[in-house]
């Protein structure tokens, strides 16, 4: 007998989204000034979707707004290591009063060659790939009934371990080690979010993405962060997307746009061939490190409780 997928698991691999209907729909996307955030806004913005892109560098924020094709696409300021700067844009979104359909938390730093921390006292990794995010969505809740969060992560969720004793990195460091904790921790958020929705009936999809690894700014010089040349890493990746054994820029956007797009979306999506490296977007089997429902609930309280003790006037730590 021939056997039937559920509806979710149609199409099994694909790069292009099944969602009709774009048109005035409200896309935020983080870190859409470059890269693969930026290349979603041009695909949102050229399905009729109204774009909102939220940057921390307004220069290439104007930048990238120049180079988006839309009817309408804007820019706000956020700067995602600002629990300060969260909440003047959920502030601003709210007071808009306009649902939000998708929101896509793209932005993210990698791997600064020293530990550095947050404007609110966070290893900046962990302050701004997962709770500044973390607290942005649930800022944002009351917009996102009926929308959907796309949490994007990392290969990198897929090794390491949350640093509970020390989720800030004082007494030892390791930029890779801290990078993978904060990948985790949102993967865990984002699954969390899922199954907190659909038991209070909020309404919110949350579905996971990675990338897979191409030749984005992640690694390139960031003199923001302290890194004043490129890494060898990122120049390798440039050389190995060049040969097809990495992704591009463009494949690197498919799993996040097939996430927020699909009707009904699998949980987790990311590239197909290569170790999961690159290749058309397809369903992917959740990494061992996010299959906890415990350690998402410790995830989502701690993470609650650190924002909260910073609204309330904390230290952060």
């Amino acid at each position: 007998m021939r056997r039937v997928r559920p509806p979710w698991r149609t199409p099994r691999r694909t790069g292009e989204s099944t969602m009709n209907g774009l048109n005035g729909k409200r896309v935020v996307i983080t870190g859409g000034s470059d890269g693969v955030g930026l290349g979603l806004a041009r695909r949102f913005a050229q399905a009729g979707a109204e774009v909102v892109l939220p940057v921390r560098n307004q220069r290439k924020g104007e930048a990238a707004l120049a180079s988006v094709r839309g009817a309408d696409v804007s820019l706000r300021s956020l700067d995602l290591s600002s629990l300060r700067s969260v909440d003047a844009l959920a502030t601003a979104l709210l007071d808009e009063g306009k649902p939000v359909d998708v929101l896509v938390c793209n932005a993210g730093v990698m791997t600064p060659p020293e530990r550095q921390t947050t404007e609110d006292g966070f290893e900046l990794q962990f302050g701004t790939n997962h709770l500044g995010h973390f607290a942005l969505v649930t800022r944002l809740l009351p917009l996102l009934k009926g929308g959907r969060v796309v949490s994007q992560i990392s290969i990198a969720a897929n090794e390491g371990a949350i640093n509970w004793d020390d989720l800030n990195w004082e007494r030892s460091y390791s930029g890779r080690k801290a990078y993978s904790q904060s990948k985790i921790a949102f993967g865990l958020f984002g699954l969390e979010l899922a199954r907190r929705s659909a038991a209070a009936g909020w309404g919110v999809t949350s579905v996971l993405s990675h990338p897979g690894v191409a030749p984005t700014n992640l690694l390139a010089a960031r003199p923001e962060i302290g890194r004043s040349g490129d890494t060898l890493g990122v120049r390798f990746i440039r050389v190995m997307s060049r040969i097809g054994v990495l992704g591009t820029v463009e494949s690197a956007q498919l799993p996040a746009w097939l996430a927020a797009t699909t009707p009904e979306p699998a949980p987790f999506y990311g590239p197909s061939r290569f170790g999961h490296l690159s290749g058309p977007a397809a369903e992917q089997k959740l990494y061992s490190r996010l299959t906890s429902a415990d350690e998402a609930r410790r995830v989502w309280e701690v993470s609650e409780e650190l924002v909260s003790g910073l609204r309330a006037g904390g230290t952060g730590r």
